[in-house]
């Protein structure tokens, strides 16, 4: 399926969850905020918000330092 992922189309695996997703970019160290179609994704739900076809996901991965 293809999705719009921070402003790139990519061609991912048909019927990913957010948290499928989040695995398949490999973006498991530390946490991350997702924002699906416009609408932010609670970390609550990203395990059961399905994906479809040119859905468009904003995710922000955060990375601590000094």
């Amino acid at each position: 399926m293809r999705l719009t992922v921070n402003g790139e189309t990519r061609d991912v695996p048909d019927e990913l969850t957010v948290r499928a997703l989040i695995e398949h970019l490999g973006l498991v160290e530390g946490p991350v905020a997702v924002e699906l179609n416009r609408e932010v994704v609670p970390r609550a739900r990203h395990d059961s918000t399905a994906l479809a076809a040119n859905d468009v996901v904003e995710i922000l991965h955060f990375v601590g330092g000094g």
